[in-house]
């Protein structure tokens, strides 16, 4: 892998995608076949990309050398690989700072896979398919390049980037009161933004020299001998973190955005957009702010936890597909933040512990992007075929739709834990690491899974078995030839949803090759956030 270690392969990855974007809206007229077949080449040559790039990383190649190299490793973050820091506004102390290492290599090859399967469902996009494809390549241009930044003005211009591509993609190709939920949208997680642009100006002044470099403000903890503002610091940046993620009480936008949005964006919102969040907790607040983490990480516990149980309570109280769904993204979310808020207290005491509770946060991160997308991309089959999300509406199509059956019963034991599948092996890995440090908020936690269980048991029985009950479909005769059924997957839908399961199946099953990436870069930031409380 010397080669690529020598190219700036990682910039490539990150702005093929745009690239590709600006030519197809260069292009009068570009039939929609057309459209199509450069959209999904174009993410399946950036997902190559990257699994090159975990190749190398994973056989020691592409590592960073010299002082950046000595920086990365004493960081927490782990080592750096495919590394690039070239001078943008030196005067501010920010520069076009990027690499990868084992907490951001998994994400974005996540990303990647997501923004794959949504090209493929999106085949027949019909409504101005270059300009969505576009915004789309748009958007995964910037989701990878903030989850390869390592300097806090990169990662904030990524950071708002995405919401303004989300936010167009609700409004232009959403249904239902899509204008209303894009807008409700942006104002929410803008305003998000600023707390978060706050708190990295917070970070900048204190340093010295000042500076916007992550790898930077990690060996200089500016903060670690002024509790009060570094308290404050983590405040406004977990604020805007929080919004992202959502945690309660920051969440009430995600129900109606995930309720109007296309499928293809619900996917990319839930499975790429709120890891952001949760990705700015390990990257940015917890090893820049070591001390300050653990001394409010029972704060962190408390908000995982009702958001565990807010979550599944409230999904289960929804007839809206869909919006069950989204509140379950609630609910798995808060496993994260509980995750990395035990690890907070248990950083100095049990560092196992601590290490098994990141190394579960992360993998959770991976395993709700592939559950939850495949489940979205599920829920717009189901509103392609009756131009409804209520479950009431539907039952017995297993007898019907077999396939559709098949995949939407995988996904649903995998978010609710069942061993053999990759939200097992992240739940187990949280819970076993948070029982220790926070027993009490963990076992109550626990109650999240038996709350998830049944709403999602309920809403298979209901939608799939039973007497047959479906609204009338409206499915033409090129969507649905006589021989099929109409309510069960075409090719198209099934290529986009079954890898995202397969690989779920994979990770439950074989998860070395996800945790031997993810261990090492967790357990050096928890040895960080250990030398931060002493």
């Amino acid at each position: 892998m010397t080669v690529l270690s020598e190219l700036p392969v990682l910039s490539m990855v990150v702005f093929l995608p745009v690239l590709v974007g600006i030519g197809l809206l260069l292009v009068p007229e570009a039939r929609r076949r057309l459209v199509a077949g450069i959209w999904i080449t174009t993410t399946a040559v950036d997902l190559a990309l990257i699994v090159a790039l975990w190749i190398g990383y994973a056989a020691g190649g592409g590592r960073s050398t010299g002082a950046g190299a000595v920086a990365g490793a004493s960081s927490g973050t782990g080592a750096i690989a495919y590394e690039t820091n070239l001078a943008w506004m030196p005067t501010l102390g920010s520069g076009y700072h990027v690499g990868v290492d084992g907490l951001s290599l998994p994400l974005a090859a996540m990303t990647a896979l997501l923004f794959l399967a949504c090209a493929i469902y999106s085949v027949r996009q019909d409504h101005r398919p270059r300009t969505h494809a576009a915004l789309f390549l748009f958007l995964q241009t910037v989701s990878l390049g903030l989850f390869v930044s390592l300097d806090l003005i990169l990662f904030f211009v990524f950071f708002d980037l995405s919401i303004v591509g989300m936010y167009f993609i609700i409004a232009v190709w959403g249904h239902g009161n899509a204008a209303r939920s894009a807008l409700q949208f942006f104002l929410y997680t803008f305003i998000g933004s600023l707390a978060l642009l706050l708190g990295f100006i917070v970070l900048y002044l204190a340093s010295d020299p000042h500076t916007f470099d992550i790898v930077e403000l990690i060996r200089q903890d500016p903060l670690k001998n002024d509790p009060l503002v570094g308290g404050l610091a983590l405040l406004t940046i977990s604020i805007g973190l929080a919004v992202k993620t959502p945690t309660v009480p920051f969440h009430t936008w995600l129900p109606p955005a995930h309720t109007d949005a296309p499928a293809p964006g619900s996917v990319i919102l839930a499975g790429v957009l709120l890891k952001m969040g949760a990705f700015g907790f390990v990257r940015i607040a917890i090893p820049i702010l070591p001390g300050p983490w653990h001394s409010y990480a029972m704060v962190f516990v408390i908000v995982g936890v009702v958001s565990v149980l807010y979550g599944a309570l409230v999904a289960m109280a929804q007839t809206n597909f869909k919006r069950m769904v989204a509140y379950t993204s609630v609910n798995h979310m808060g496993y994260i933040i509980l995750g990395l808020g035990a690890a907070g207290l248990a950083a100095g005491s049990n560092p196992q512990a601590a290490n098994l509770a990141v190394t579960g946060a992360v993998t959770q991160m991976v395993s709700h992007g592939l559950l939850t997308g495949a489940l979205f991309l599920l829920a717009g089959v189901l509103f392609a075929r009756g131009h409804s999300y209520e479950m009431t509406e539907y039952g017995g199509l297993a007898g019907t739709a077999p396939r559709f059956a098949a995949l939407t019963a995988v996904a649903v034991f995998g978010s609710l834990g069942l061993p053999g599948l990759s939200g097992f092996i992240a739940e187990f890995q949280i819970f076993t690491g948070s029982l220790g440090a926070a027993p009490i908020p963990t076992a109550l936690a626990l109650l999240g899974i038996l709350i998830t269980a049944a709403l999602l048991l309920r809403m298979l029985a209901q939608v799939f078995l039973g007497p047959e009950r479906q609204p009338k479909s409206e499915a033409s005769e090129r969507d649905a030839p006589a021989a099929e059924t109409p309510y069960d997957l075409r090719p198209r839908e099934l290529l986009s949803v079954a890898p995202l399961l397969v690989l779920a199946v994979v990770i439950g099953v074989f998860p070395r090759f996800l945790l031997d990436l993810i261990e090492p870069a967790a357990r050096a930031l928890i040895a960080l956030v250990a030398a931060g409380t002493q």
